[in-house]
């Protein structure tokens, strides 16, 4: 195997992601598997876990459908003994659950602000716990990457809840990095821009892409498998083992738009 190619293997590596089944989840699953990495999709939706899966075998990918509530500590914990059973402790791990809404302001009642803050943002923090805990007491460290969102840091219209919730991953990242960092384990957040993903296709009507191809640079939507190469680098201790507390930006320039 070629030298940079080596940076990039993950042979012999265990990766759950959570939320799996979804369009960016699968890119990521696909991506590891194809790097080398046995991988875990993990969802709520048996049916679109086993689709995938089964898509991941064809290919060679030894790979495992696990169905959970990611806001549940009870199932994630089982989710976990699951995983090791099927292919073995988990040195990746995922949090790529997420939901969105484009309630206004003012109708935004407390059943749906829980809803989302628990699936985008309680998941990530018991995921790490329950994850974390078993690769703090397997000794070997680990990763844990966590899907933020450009909205997480300069407010975009329509998505208050969405974008409180991206916030709170942003800081819980950075809180993790420093606390894990004595075992080994590196958290890090990948900070999408728009891409035509399963909570945001609602939402991106003619007017919304319109506006967001404006304030993007490379001026288009981005596609799935570009955050993959980004992924790979974040779960290979070779390539990224000094790279821990960052938020990585894949958006097209995004964040870097004013006027």
């Amino acid at each position: 195997m070629a030298a940079g190619t080596a940076l990039f293997d993950l042979t012999g590596r265990v990766a759950a992601v959570i939320g799996g089944a979804g369009v960016l989840g699968g890119a990521v699953c696909h991506g590891f598997g194809g790097a080398g990495a046995a991988v875990a999709v993990m969802d709520r939706t048996q049916e679109r876990a086993d689709d995938l899966v089964a898509a991941l075998e064809a290919d060679g990918i030894r790979a495992t459908a696990v169905l959970l509530d990611a806001s549940d500590r009870a199932s994630l914990e089982r989710a976990r003994l699951e995983v090791e059973e099927r292919l073995g402790p988990v040195d990746i791990l995922v949090n790529a659950a997420g939901i969105n809404s484009s309630t206004p302001f003012f109708d935004i009642d407390v059943e749906e602000w829980h809803r989302i803050l628990d699936t985008n943002l309680t998941s990530v923090f018991l995921a790490s716990q329950v994850f974390g805990r078993a690769m703090v007491d397997r000794g070997q460290g680990g990763t844990i990457i966590n899907f933020s969102s450009a909205s997480s840091d300069i407010p975009l219209s329509r998505v208050l809840t969405y974008s409180v919730s991206k916030a709170g991953v942003n800081i819980l990242t950075r809180y993790l990095a420093r606390e894990l960092a004595p075992y080994r384990i590196r958290v890090n957040a990948i900070v999408p821009g728009f891409f035509p993903a399963g909570q945001n296709r609602q939402l991106l009507d003619e007017s919304r892409v319109e506006s967001i191809l404006r304030h993007t640079p490379a001026g288009r939507l981005g596609e799935p498998d570009e955050l993959v190469g980004t992924m790979i680098w974040l779960a290979s201790e070779r390539a990224s083992g000094f790279v821990t507390g960052a938020l990585i930006r894949v958006d097209g320039g995004f964040s870097a738009m004013t006027i």
